[in-house]
Order: C-alpha cells, then sequence, then structure tokens
C-alpha cells in the first residue's frame, strides 16, 4: 500500500516538492532523478572527472579483507578501479546493532538503484555505504531499540561515554558489548530465526572489535551478498586521496559556509529551510588530535578547540599528514565524491535540504555534484496490523499521535447510528430552546442574561459528558476493538515516533529472517513521494 508522503505532517515541503515539484527546487540541484537523461549526464560528468580509482579500490578492498567480506562484495569493489565504472553513495552513523531500519531501507534502495542504472544505461556500477565512523556523537549510536513479544519498545546501550569528542571509530568495544547482546537477545522474541541472529551479531560485535569496524561487518553479513561495498570514512589510507580538498578549504577558511549560507538564505526566501546554518568564521573541516575539534577563524588564526595554529602550519600539516582532518557536514559530500566515482546519493528527507545547500561549494571545488534520491521510506505491518487498518479504513497517520483521539473517533463510528442522531438532536434543541431564552429575558430583567448563558454552558457539558459516558461504554463492550488499535499503534508508531526511525533492522530480522530483505528488495519499488505499508 503508498501513502503519499504529503499526508505527514512531519515532512517537509522541500521533501515534498523534491518528489512532486522538482521545477521549484531545480535551482538548488542537478538534475530531476526522475528522468533519463539527468542520470546519463550524471554518467559523463562522473566518468570524465579525473580521480584515484586505484587507490581508493585497495583501500576498499584492504577494508573488506580485514572484515572478511563475503565475494560479492569483494568483487564490485574490484570494479571501483575500472575507469568506466560509477558508483550510488549512501551512509549513515554506526549505530549499535545496525541502528534503525532507515539504514537497512537506504542501503537497499542504493543497490537497487545500482542495478536500475546498470540494467538501463549499460554502464558497471556500485553500491556504497559510507560509516560516517568520525561523528563523535556517541549518545546517537550507542542504543538500538527493538519489540519484545508483546510489541512493547525496549532500547538496549552501551554506557555513555565522556563528553570528549572522540571519534566513535576509536571507540573499542569491551565487556559492555556482551551484557547488551545478551540483554538483547533476552528482549527479542523467540524464533526460528532468533539463534542464527544472534550468532551472527556476536560475531560481528565482538568484544575488540571498534564499533565502525563491528557496524560494517553487520552490515556486511546483511547485504555483502548482494554486492554492497562498505567503507569506513575513518580509513587513514584514503586521507591521502582526499588531502587536496582539505588544502582547498584550508587555503581559503570560511568560502565553503559563506556559500552554504548563501544556499541557505535562499531557500528559505523561496519558502523552505535552511538545514545548516554555517557561520563565516567557520572552516568545514575537524582537526583530530584524540578528539575532534571544530576549525574556526579567530583573530588571524585558526582555532580547534584550546589550541591555535597559523594557517600555514595546517596548509603544511593537511598536505602531509591529512589523516589529522575530517570533513564536516559541509564538505563530507565534496571528500565523498572526491573518493568513490558518485552518480547519485541516497538520501533521507532531512538530509535533502543540507545537499541543496551545497551546489556552489562543489562548483567550488570542481567536484561534479551527483544527483540526489529519496530513499525508500517503510512501515513494516504484520496481517493482522494490516487488516486493522482496512477493515476500519484507518489512515496510518491516525496511528501516530499517542492520545486516544483517533481511537475515540473509531468507536463513534462503530456507534449505532440512531444513538449519534438523538444526540445530535439533543444538543440541537437544547442551543435553539435556551438561545430563545438568552434572547427574551433581557426584556424582563437584563441582569439574568449571563445566568442564562451560564445555564445553556452547564447543560450542554453536562450533554457532552453524557456523550463520553458513551464512548466510555462503547470502549468497555468493543474491548477487542481497543487492543486492536493499541497493538497496531505500538507496531506502527513506537512511543509515537515512525516506526522506520525507531526500530532497529534486528527486531525484523528477527521476527521474520533473511527472507525480509529479499522481501523488502523485490517489493519495494523505486518511487520517491511515496511511503509504503509491506505487509509481512
Amino acid at each position: 500500500m503508498a501513502i503519499d508522503v504529503r499526508r505527514f505532517p512531519w515532512i517537509r515541503r522541500l521533501a515534498a516538492d523534491y518528489a512532486y515539484n522538482f521545477r521549484a527546487v531545480e535551482p538548488f540541484f542537478v538534475g530531476n532523478p526522475g528522468e533519463q537523461t539527468a542520470w546519463a549526464d550524471a554518467i559523463r560528468r562522473t566518468q570524465a572527472h579525473q580521480r584515484e580509482r586505484a587507490a581508493i579500490a585497495d583501500v576498499i578492498a584492504a577494508q573488506q579483507a580485514r572484515r572478511g567480506a563475503p565475494a560479492a562484495a569483494i568483487e564490485a569493489g574490484r570494479k571501483l578501479a575500472a575507469p568506466d565504472t560509477v558508483a550510488i553513495l549512501t551512509g549513515q552513523q554506526a549505530g549499535l546493532f545496525g541502528g534503525p531500519l532507515f539504514t537497512l531501507l537506504k542501503a537497499l534502495t542504493a543497490l537497487k538503484l545500482a542495478a536500475q542504472v546498470e540494467r538501463e544505461h549499460r554502464v558497471p556500477t556500485v553500491a556504497i555505504f559510507w560509516i560516517d565512523a568520525e561523528d563523535h556523537d556517541w549518545d546517537e549510536v550507542r542504543s538500538c531499540t527493538v519489540y519484545d513479544a508483546a510489541l512493547a519498545s525496549h532500547s538496549v546501550a552501551l554506557p555513555g561515554r565522556p563528553a570528549d569528542h572522540a571519534p566513535v571509530a576509536t571507540v573499542q568495544l569491551d565487556h559492555h558489548v556482551r551484557t547488551a547482546l545478551d540483554q538483547l537477545e533476552q528482549l527479542l522474541p523467540d524464533t526460528e530465526f532468533k539463534p542464527a541472529l544472534m550468532a551472527d551479531l556476536r560475531a560481528a560485535y565482538a568484544e575488540g572489535h571498534g564499533m565502525a569496524d563491528a557496524f560494517g561487518r553487520w552490515l556486511e553479513r546483511v547485504l555483502g551478498d548482494r554486492g554492497l561495498i562498505v567503507y569506513d570514512a575513518s580509513d587513514r589510507t584514503s586521507k591521502p586521496i582526499a588531502a587536496p580538498i582539505f588544502v582547498s578549504e584550508l587555503s581559503h577558511p570560511g568560502q565553503t559556509a559563506r556559500l552554504a549560507a548563501q544556499a541557505g538564505a535562499q531557500l528559505v526566501s523561496n519558502g523552505y529551510h535552511s538545514q545548516v546554518h554555517a557561520h563565516d568564521d567557520g572552516v568545514a573541516l575537524f582537526h583530530l588530535d584524540g578528539g575532534r575539534r571544530a576549525l574556526r577563524v579567530q583573530d588571524g588564526q585558526l582555532v580547534a578547540g584550546e589550541h591555535s595554529f597559523t594557517q600555514a602550519a595546517l596548509l603544511t600539516q593537511a598536505g602531509s599528514t591529512p589523516a589529522n582532518f575530517s570533513p564536516n557536514v559541509l564538505l563530507r559530500p565534496i571528500v565523498q565524491d572526491t573518493l568513490f566515482p558518485t552518480i547519485c546519493y541516497v538520501a533521507g528527507p532531512n538530509e535533502l535540504a543540507y545537499l541543496g545547500q551545497l551546489r556552489g561549494v562543489y562548483e567550488r571545488f570542481g567536484v561534479p555534484m551527483p544527483l540526489m534520491y529519496q530513499r525508500a521510506t517503510a512501515t513494516l505491518l504484520d496481517s493482522a496490523a494490516m487488516r486493522f487498518l482496512s477493515r476500519y479504513g484507518l489512515p496510518l497517520e491516525a496511528l501516530q499521535p499517542q492520545d486516544e483521539s483517533a481511537l475515540n473517533q473509531l468507536l463513534e463510528s462503530q456507534i449505532p447510528p440512531a444513538v449519534e442522531a438523538s444526540f445530535d438532536q439533543a444538543s440541537t434543541a437544547i442551543g435553539a430552546s435556551m438561545q430563545a431564552v438568552i434572547d427574551a429575558i433581557p426584556a424582563l430583567d437584563p441582569t439574568l442574561e449571563g445566568a442564562a448563558r451560564s445555564t445553556l454552558g452547564r447543560m450542554q457539558h453536562d450533554l457532552q459528558t453524557l456523550h463520553n459516558k458513551m464512548i466510555q461504554a462503547a470502549k468497555r463492550r468493543d474491548d477487542t476493538l481497543r487492543r486492536q488499535y493499541i497493538r497496531t499503534r505500538a507496531l506502527a508508531f513506537p512511543e509515537g515516533h515512525a516506526q522506520e526511525r525507531t526500530i532497529g533492522f534486528v527486531s525484523f530480522l528477527n521476527q521474520y529472517g533473511p527472507a525480509l530483505v529479499d522481501r523488502l528488495e523485490q517489493e519495494l519499488p523505486l518511487d520517491m513521494g511515496h511511503h509504503w505499508i509491506v505487509t509481512i
């Protein structure tokens, strides 16, 4: 079942227009992914751009060997050395046990697009998942939420860390990961798939593995045999390829931020929102010195945390030791498309806004900007939940609020029409009769008009109270409907949040097994602008 995303109140206008009114957002991007000519142009631009293909292929091969990647992923990685290979790229932080469902949906969208481009344009095409391993937001990645047997959602988490700005890639898993795995095993319902799932997770998330490395191992276990290339962005051996980008950014500090800010202002003037609010003194790089600290211009110096550097010193360092630098959100796309022959980036709806601020930044660095494609978006329901929605014609988004307003409306619709009509008639009669009194009584005593209005208010309140009691009686009478409603709401919107952004995909692999991935790959259309309800 397809749902127009414009029905969802949480989808912002930019994401909606990107799918349905591309002409309105065209100035901020380089091509409409709904047009075949845009893909052909992207392929031509990317193939013509000079890049160090053999070097990045070697980096990928070394990462894959370290993680023990499947043969299909290794073969896909070898293709990167060829001069005509192009790539569909996506990425995410290294969330515990793979992160939310949308991580899986992003990767599958990239794989499906790669297959489509290779088929339609007859060009070697690979799908790459970029692990944002140098991100330092530990709280964002250290937990995973799953359903228990009763569809209550629970989070399993690794311990918090001091605010030391250390990249996630530097975190080594210790004995706490065994505790988290044990908690996960206790929470997940017993299914025929659980033993194999837990064995795979314990192999990937073993004590001594890095957090980002474990994520990469797990993603390769799930999707590597489909040819997904997983890239750990913290790899020091890839930094020399990006060194010219770092040097250019440091040569003109603040220029990237200004270009992004100008585009952001234009987005706002066109009625959209600006995702990244860059400052003129900001440099689009972090300095890595055990931590990860943003660089900025201050008093003629470049400052990272408590350390100050001359521009010349950092330029020398960027050229000789590029592993000491990491791109921020504005420069990361430039780096990724310098390393890889990207023709398309698969983005979430919130990513589109900051990517729309980067067209001028791409031009400044002389890197071809890829097309942007919205990732597949979906809610996974079982047959019971789907039957409930279908039987009562309840829109999916009506389940998102955590009050019982939608349930009350549903129950009201089940009340016999004669009963509801009698309440409507009573309300109308009371209003009309009391209004006549209110209109007439001032002729006798004007001071009584207020008392008459108060009497009307009490009568209406009492009638509404009786109506509410009737609904409560309907709830008690139809307790089955109420249980179905609460169960479906818990599945679709755990604690009021979209399922795909909340529940770890391990929860669904436990419930449905590896065939879930086959099903999603086969059934999720490459169709921007629609949210899909997938019945498993």
